[in-house]
């Protein structure tokens, strides 16, 4: 359900002095932050915002595409490596053809030529 319009949107208070300090001082530093609950509004474009993720903080440059989503949508919480069923298919992949990694090895010492390496 979204945030009723007569409440407006949802910003932590520090938040706007943070980026209104940063802002009129001219300095182009990380603004650190742990509201990630809170909504991106047009004075924070431009601003270069650490969103903290649980484990360290992910600058997120706010661009106007951004105004209106919160900034936990652009600071992922988890990292997805990959099903850990597609790594037993490699796996059962890798040792059942070892003949055909060792044929392009031993053709490789041959097109070297006399003389030893190939590299000059």
């Amino acid at each position: 359900m979204a945030r009723s319009i007569w409440k407006g949107p949802f910003v932590d208070g520090y938040l706007l002095k943070k980026a209104e300090a940063s802002r009129s001082s001219g300095r182009h530093e990380m603004i650190r932050i742990w509201s990630r609950r809170s909504t991106i509004l047009p004075q924070f474009v431009g601003l270069t915002f650490g969103v903290y993720n649980g484990q360290k903080h992910i600058p997120v440059l706010v661009t106007e595409e951004m105004v209106g989503h919160k900034f936990g949508e652009f600071a992922p919480t988890r990292m997805f490596y990959g099903h850990s069923s597609d790594r037993k298919a490699k796996r059962a992949t890798g040792p059942a053809a070892p003949g055909a990694a060792a044929a392009p090895a031993a053709a490789a010492p041959a097109a070297s030529g006399p003389g030893g390496s190939s590299q000059g």
